[in-house]
């Protein structure tokens, strides 16, 4: 596992890592039935099974089979299992999460009505491009905290701005990439599993959804819960449609961990930033905790 911050060089190799960690995912959703062996994974991305092996653990820090164990519909149907008492002890507790959760303390400040309508008339937002372990980002902020956060689809950067243009129609945009990497490094360290800054969000949303996207903040690292769950801790047990509309809308994804709601079939869903993103996070996520109980002393069986 790494230690220390995260510098530019760190993150920019764990990025182009990703990219092929990514190619070997998709290559085993599309053949998942044929449990394929190391081989074909290595083969999947043009690599040996020497260099593959040594890439993907550089990446997670654990075999590419035991990350793949990890993302299982069977395993995941038992996370939601477990997951179920943990997070109500959480939500009646009223801390933010147990156990390895990052203590990111982040106060969503929603926009007034008038904002809200306004979009974004008379504010000033900053945005640049970052890289990190899941490929590039773009991070947009205010003076009143950061308001988008966007994985760029297959490199495209001006659709990422497009969309942002269009969320902020009436806001004043400007590339500033100084004005971002602040918000940046803390969100590197979110994903060093180590404890960030706090961070503000401005977020625009009704008032459901800022409600959606506050629980969300509650669910532990490397737990995943389903939409019915969220819909309940809510307090509207019919309303799963409706969260996971609020959940597709989540502007700011990492920070507000929309990838750790699955369905209650085990089936990972859909996610906004392609599947094989969702899984590579939930699987970084399970494997350093994983590792965190191993150097405690607490064995885990394979």
């Amino acid at each position: 596992m790494m230690k220390g911050t995260m510098d530019l060089e760190s993150a920019n190799q764990l990025n182009l890592d990703y990219q092929r960690v990514e190619q070997a995912i998709r290559y085993v959703e599309e053949n998942y039935l044929e449990q394929p062996s190391l081989r074909d994974m290595a083969q999947s991305v043009g690599l040996s099974e020497y260099h593959f092996q040594r890439l993907f653990s550089r990446w997670v820090g654990i075999s590419p089979k035991r990350f793949m164990q990890y993302l299982t519909k069977e395993q995941a149907k038992q996370l939601l299992m477990n997951s179920q008492d943990i997070l109500s002890a959480t939500y009646q507790s009223g801390l933010s999460g147990p156990g390895r959760l990052h203590d990111l303390f982040v106060t969503c400040e929603a926009v007034t009505p008038g904002e809200f309508k306004g979009r974004g008339r008379g504010v000033l937002i900053h945005y640049g491009f970052h890289p990190t372990p899941f490929g590039e980002c773009l991070i947009a902020s205010t003076r009143r905290g950061v308001c988008n956060l966007m994985f760029l689809q297959e490199g495209d950067r001006n659709a990422a701005i497009a969309e942002l243009r269009a969320h902020w129609s009436a806001a004043e945009i400007t590339y500033d990439p100084d004005q971002t990497r602040d918000a940046a490094d803390e969100i590197l360290t979110l994903f060093q599993m180590r404890s960030p800054a706090p961070l503000r969000l401005y977020l625009r949303g009704t008032n459901f959804q800022i409600k959606v996207w506050e629980a969300l903040l509650k669910i532990p690292s490397g737990s995943v819960v389903s939409y019915e769950d969220i819909a309940i801790s809510i307090g509207s047990p019919a309303g799963s449609r409706a969260v996971g509309n609020a959940i597709s809308r989540n502007p700011v994804p990492v920070l507000i961990p929309c990838h750790r709601v699955i369905r209650k079939s085990g089936e990972f869903g859909d996610y906004r930033w392609g599947s094989p993103r969702k899984k590579a996070m939930l699987g970084w996520e399970l494997s350093k905790g994983d590792l965190a109980r191993q150097e405690s002393g607490v064995v885990v069986g394979v």
